[in-house]
């Protein structure tokens, strides 16, 4: 420990800092690390291992509120292996449940289990969970490297294992070849896979990340897609959450989708569009001719309304989205009509979040 003092502050500015550190040792330590007096039951001592048959993540009727206000209501879910996207607009207690999942939050009722383990008894899950907040605050003054090896020393790695360790994680994330670039001349995409490649250097079972998509551009979300993608090839357990359908559905098709707190739904993105099929659905397409095109896409069975929005669109509805898309590239080709876009405005988050609440799709 007092080498990385040394090591981040420097030798004339290291022993102001134990000056500090001894003084609060003597005069009962600092109150932020005092223990928690509202400990549930008698502390594990015990050697932790993870229980073998129990399910990674484990939350029974979890709630969490703020007064009259359910940031969280009644949430009962259980997930193992594989990427498991958390969809739910702001505000739908998308990061309030990270919060407890992480031990930053105590819910108000509920149980949590981590590996089997109450984190609340025993924080010893929390070395085999790696987390990537939303928000950031990063040493911009650091390299990447200087950053990562410093998480790992701090998960007891010696110095050598560290740097080790940093060319491992920047090169999973594609990072190697600027690890010893400063982080305040990264791009968005830069930090995001920084901060990713921050969680892994403890190897988790379990990967926690907040909006790791936010503010990135294409390549940056094409690049961090593929990463998440291939820690649950290689069998890790791994929550992602968004609020734009699109992102999630790139990388998995296991979703959990929140609404005000509530669990609205759980299961395969797939199987919850084939219950919207049966709900109008509408399809823009955007052409030289619509009205020509009109008179093709007509006789397709599965359509059941027209209209033009202006004069290079034309609005399709249909009850029977899959068929209509299954018929749609054929009959654009047998007309020889020029498509420059098709778009399903109804495919959203929002709409899926209608149909679920009985809203409608439309």
């Amino acid at each position: 420990f007092v080498d990385m003092v040394i090591c981040l502050l420097g030798i004339d500015e290291c022993f102001l800092s134990l000056h500090f550190i001894i003084e609060g040792c003597i005069n009962g330590g600092d109150k932020r690390m005092m223990p928690d007096i509202h400990q549930e039951g008698e502390a594990q001592t015990s050697q932790w291992q993870p229980e073998q048959k129990a399910p990674v993540i484990l939350l029974e009727n979890v709630s969490k509120t703020y007064g009259k206000i359910h940031a969280l209501s009644g949430i009962t879910l259980a997930l193992s292996g594989g990427v498991t996207g958390i969809l739910g607009l702001n505000g739908a207690g998308k990061s309030t449940l990270f919060k407890i999942l992480m031990g930053k939050l105590k819910p108000s009722s509920g149980q949590v289990r981590l590996f089997g383990t109450n984190p609340w008894k025993n924080p010893a899950p929390y070395s085999r969970v790696g987390f990537v907040p939303e928000g950031e605050k990063m040493h911009d003054w650091m390299t990447a490297h200087d950053f990562i090896s410093t998480f790992a020393r701090l998960n007891g790695l010696t110095r050598d294992q560290a740097k080790q360790e940093a060319d491992r994680v920047l090169d999973f994330v594609g990072l190697l070849d600027v690890a010893h670039k400063q982080i305040g001349r990264f791009s968005k995409g830069m930090r995001q896979r920084t901060k990713i490649a921050h969680a892994l250097v403890n190897d988790p079972d379990l990967i926690i990340l907040d909006e790791p998509l936010q503010g990135c551009d294409p390549l940056a979300r094409t690049t961090i897609m593929n990463v998440i993608r291939e820690l649950g090839r290689m069998g890790r357990t791994v929550i992602v959450s968004s609020h734009i359908l699109t992102e999630i559905e790139r990388i998995t098709e296991q979703i959990v989708i929140l609404h005000h707190g509530r669990l609205l739904a759980l299961g395969n993105l797939h199987a919850i569009r084939e219950k919207m099929d049966s709900i109008p659905h509408r399809i823009d397409i955007g052409c030289d001719t619509p009205k020509d095109l009109a008179k093709s896409v007509i006789d397709i069975e599965s359509v059941h309304g027209i209209s033009f929005q202006n004069p290079e669109k034309l609005t399709v509805q249909t009850r029977n989205l899959g068929h209509f898309h299954s018929k749609l590239p054929g009959t654009i080709v047998d007309g020889g009509h020029r498509v420059v876009s098709i778009d399903n405005p109804d495919d959203d988050l929002a709409s899926i979040l209608g149909y679920l609440t009985g809203g409608g799709g439309i």
